[in-house]
């Protein structure tokens, strides 16, 4: 049963990936395998409505993956964890809105003047150790 659970899982996470793929023009880079899966998929839309088509296809590819992965004899049945229909969930990108700045009287300018002191300290130095083996 541990077969047929993993064979299912990846026969559902692979047709939502190809699917996708398929959708953003890239079919042709994927394997012929899953190239056969996703014309015998718009094959069945055609026949079917898209939930059915797609359990399917799924189905389908639950065998072949179940025989690829040693299991014996015909695959069994393996309830799908969600009952309710797959649904696309795609959004498109969106900028998130710019952060305000903040005022220079915060951290930021309290951490100048560390910098700062550090820098002129540093040239004091250099110029003493200059002066002193000259």
């Amino acid at each position: 049963m541990m077969i047929a659970r993993r064979a299912d899982t990846r026969a559902r996470a692979d047709f939502a990936t190809w699917k996708m793929i398929a959708k953003l023009n890239g079919a042709s880079g994927l394997p012929p395998a899953a190239q056969e899966f996703l014309a015998s998929y718009k094959t069945r839309l055609g026949e079917m409505s898209e939930h059915e088509a797609t359990e399917a296809t799924i189905r389908e590819m639950y065998k072949a993956y179940y025989a690829e992965m040693g299991g014996g004899g015909a695959p069994p049945e393996v309830k799908p964890a969600a009952a309710e229909p797959v649904s696309d969930n795609v959004t498109a990108f969106r900028k998130l809105p710019p952060k305000p700045k903040a005022a220079q009287s915060g951290p930021a300018a309290q951490r100048k003047l560390p910098v700062a002191l550090i820098f002129v300290t540093l040239c004091v130095a250099y110029v003493g150790i200059r002066l002193y083996w000259q």
